[in-house]
């Protein structure tokens, strides 16, 4: 049996770095929680079919907003399926086609603004300091990915929302239906 934070290397080692950093954050409010661990998801249907097809893996904010896979067609490499956010106050959207653009957008260290309509990235007010261990985090996404961050994290969120955002809203859709409709 693996000791092995998750499925996903990529995943495995961002968790390692994590581990090193203690208790500081590297990207905006971002941190790992436990894999796998119950998301959004519940709160919008308890069609098994709907929950099963979400993966949570991170808290994209401090006030209870989760990252998690979509397994929008049971791709054998879970890091190459798109990336969803599940507002804490509603809203699930399409953030990143894969985990190494959400990496790529944790680089800004710009922090995560989910609503009903869409998961936009803010960027910090021109006072706020960085985040403290995010110097080690680019380093870190270098070294392992050779990947650098995009001058604003909403152009690969566009980019994923066009290649996947109807297709997430048509198929939640078919589980939840907004009681505001009803």
């Amino acid at each position: 049996m693996s000791n092995a934070y998750s499925p996903v290397p990529e995943l495995n080692s961002l968790k390692e770095f994590q581990e090193r950093c203690g208790s500081e954050y590297y990207a905006n409010e971002f941190e790992l929680v436990e894999f796998g661990k119950p998301s959004g998801a519940e709160t919008y249907s308890d069609e098994q079919e709907f929950i099963d097809s979400f993966v949570c893996f991170a808290r994209a904010n401090r006030s209870g907003s989760d990252y998690a896979f979509w397994r929008v067609d049971h791709r054998a490499d879970l890091a190459a399926s798109p990336v969803v956010v599940f507002g804490d106050e509603g809203g699930i959207c399409v953030v990143a086609g894969n985990i190494r653009d959400l990496f790529r957008q944790l680089g800004c260290d710009w922090w995560q603004w989910p609503s009903w309509e869409s998961a936009q990235f803010m960027e910090p007010d021109p006072d706020d300091k960085p985040s403290p261990r995010h110097g080690d985090y680019l380093e870190w996404l270098k070294e392992n990915f050779g990947l650098t961050p995009p001058d604003d994290p909403n152009e690969l969120r566009h980019i994923a929302e066009a290649e996947f955002g109807a297709r997430l809203e048509s198929w939640v859709d078919r589980f939840y239906q907004d009681p505001m409709d009803l």
